[in-house]
């Protein structure tokens, strides 16, 4: 079947496409009920089928004789460690840590937080999880202790899986004041908090509600796959809101188990026995898709790397990985080869290793800018994928289809053409679908495919405003964009202010509740700016009180120093500027859309309800004086 057939296949007859799609799993019980509609109006699909992932993942590989290959290749430069876990080896550390749960009176549906580095444990939290029903919430270790506390009152976990440290290049974090401090900060308490010590850091344990990994689980039973209904949650995944409130992305089982097993064959490519690398982290819905789930169902090997792609030893740790490993494919963002590259320019240090095993490379995440692009492409010799896809949709919505014989090829700028079940659409802001070529608000008209994100946790109708009001009938992503006269997709941009950081969306709107809880802080503006590494980074823009004494240089530091508390490393928040006023509205609404493009250097259009015209050219030459744009921009009067 060619791509255009399967695709047209999936939009007249989703259904169909997708229950054949469905048969190549293992379940306990077949699905009857296909597609179904929720109240709120998303759809999810095989709601009544069961099945678990934990099992597809690791019994059923076992089964098919893969029980002594690899299942994961765990790479830690930072602490010299490596490790290679054949999938019986993996399936029997999963089955006795989910029976250790079950001794704690974890059951189906119970919520888990793991707050964990990248280590193999890690893995196994969530696999065991997935093995009892347990839905896992995975929150990054780079959040601060007031962010865990926000995803510990609304997940409300019965237990918090975590490590005595995590390790940034040569610095130690310590993990556990950090859980404790968010512990304190919740209203919820859960019953236990499970620490795996770690030789670089020992914990202090709390003997009334701490209890050391390992030992916890001596004595415990080994548990056997619990079958969950399709329409059962696997996982809450948070993401950055534009109120600053995070959102409980939630994964059912059913539907994502039949979109992972699909994307990892023919969107990637991949083949059981295959080596694959998803160079992200668990803490990402990446993670969760394509370094867990997706290549274990797959039958792959999984690289589980912790380390940097520079400074661990140098910046040729990503070409020693696919050297040594023989990695098939890998996925990354931008970001990471823009940070090779800098400390590499001529790819030197990819030459020393033997990179034959390679046959493409996948990037997300982030804009793919052309210089980036033409530097790996020269350099390794095989086909550099950009595609697109969210935390929402949990697995790609454009990419070239790797495992089919007509790929599309790659083109310049696009995230290549829409994958089957996605019918993507360009719209004006009345809802009117734009011509060829022309930008407009890249929306999905519904029903959704299987796999894609379809309520938030304990808050379905918050997903139903954030995403289906707008365009009645169709999902709204967020992002501008447009089609080519191919059906290519350019995305150009988000539309609203969560901006990203290294492949990294983080909400603009937590920042600046930060920043402005200074107290020497009127108002503020969080903006992001372009950054040639990080792809955007976030800018303050500060007002400060009639009364307040302090230089700019000082606030400036304790303002980096509040959001790396409150909101993390994470953030890359380095820079505040100050400024007289901000641009607002008459309404006093701050312009937020327009301070954007003034930091992007592009013209922009004076806004008809601004208050006070002559701000906009102070701003910009704030940020002129600063170094993040090299002229004033000219808007259109």
């Amino acid at each position: 079947m060619s791509y255009e057939q399967a695709y047209q296949a999936s939009l007249s007859d989703p259904e169909s496409y997708w229950a054949e799609q469905a048969r190549a799993l293992s379940w306990f019980k077949a699905p009857e009920q296909l597609l179904g509609k929720t109240d709120h109006g998303t759809y999810n699909w095989f709601s009544d089928g069961e099945l678990n992932i934990s099992y597809l993942a690791l019994d059923v590989q076992i089964a098919e004789g893969r029980g002594d290959q690899v299942a994961l290749y765990y790479d830690s430069p930072v602490t010299q460690t490596k490790a290679a876990i054949t999938y019986t080896a993996l399936l029997q550390q999963v089955e006795l840590f989910a029976g250790a749960m079950q001794r704690l009176g974890v059951t189906q549906g119970d919520r888990v937080v793991i707050y964990m580095p990248m280590i193999p444990e890690a893995a196994v939290a969530m696999l065991a999880c997935a093995r009892i029903g347990a839905v896992h919430s995975v929150v990054f270790g780079g959040f601060a202790a007031n962010e865990l506390a926000i995803r510990i009152d609304d997940a409300e976990p019965k237990l918090i899986l975590t490590a005595s440290c995590g390790i940034e290049f040569d610095k130690t974090l310590a993990y556990k004041p950090l859980v404790d401090k968010a512990i304190e900060l919740a209203a919820h308490k859960p019953a236990y908090t499970i620490v795996c010590q770690r030789p670089r850091l020992q914990a202090e344990l709390n003997p009334s509600r701490d209890l050391d990994w390992y030992e916890f689980q001596e004595g415990a039973q080994p548990a056997a796959a619990v079958p969950v209904k399709g329409s059962d949650p696997l996982y809450i995944l948070y993401t950055s809101g534009t109120t600053g409130q995070p959102k409980g992305i939630v994964r059912d089982t059913g539907g994502y188990a039949v979109a992972l097993k699909y994307a990892l064959q023919h969107v990637y490519g991949m083949q059981a026995g295959d080596v694959w690398w998803g160079a992200s982290d668990i803490g990402w819905v990446v993670g969760h898709s394509f370094i867990v789930y997706g290549p274990l169902m797959g039958g792959c090997s999984s690289i589980f790397y912790e380390g940097k792609p520079v400074r661990t030893p140098d910046a040729g740790a990503f070409w020693r990985l696919i050297s040594e490993y023989r990695v098939n494919s890998m996925f990354c963002a931008p970001t990471a080869y823009r940070a090779v590259r800098k400390e590499d320019p001529q790819g030197d240090l990819a030459k020393q290793y033997d990179l034959s095993s390679l046959r493409w490379i996948f990037v997300a995440g982030e804009k793919l800018d052309s210089s980036t692009y033409q530097w790996l492409s020269e350099l390794l010799s095989v086909p550099v994928l950009d595609h697109w896809w969210q935390t929402e949709s949990g697995w790609p919505m454009t990419a070239p289809i790797m495992g089919w014989p007509d790929p599309s090829p790659a083109r310049s700028g696009s995230t290549n053409k829409a994958i089957p079940g996605y019918d993507i659409r360009v719209l004006d802001g009345e809802g009117h679908e734009m011509p060829a070529n022309e930008a407009g608000n890249i929306c999905i008209k519904l029903p959704l495919p299987p796999g894609f994100a379809w309520s938030i946790w304990n808050n379905a109708e918050r997903f139903k405003q954030a995403y289906l009001t707008s365009f009645p009938g169709y999902y709204h992503t967020g992002d501008g964009g447009y089609k080519d006269d191919d059906d290519y997709i350019y995305i150009t941009g988000r539309t609203d202010d969560v901006i990203n950081v290294s492949g990294h969306r983080l909400s603009t709107g937590e920042m600046e509740e930060v920043v402005s809880a200074h107290p020497q802080v009127a108002e503020c503006a969080v903006i992001g700016v372009t950054d040639a590494l990080k792809g955007q980074l976030p800018v303050a823009l500060v007002v400060l009180k009639a009364d307040a004494d302090i230089s700019d240089a000082e606030l400036e530091a304790q303002l980096v120093h509040q959001v790396r508390e409150q909101v993390g490393a994470v953030a890359c928040f380095h820079r505040a500027i100050v400024v007289a006023r901000l641009p607002k509205t008459r309404s006093g609404k701050i312009l937020r859309a327009v301070l954007r493009k003034i930091a992007a250097n592009e013209h922009y259009a004076m806004p008809s309800t601004i208050d006070d015209a002559s701000i906009l050219p102070e701003v910009e030459q704030a940020l002129a004086a600063a170094g993040f744009i090299e002229t004033t921009v000219n808007n259109d009067e």
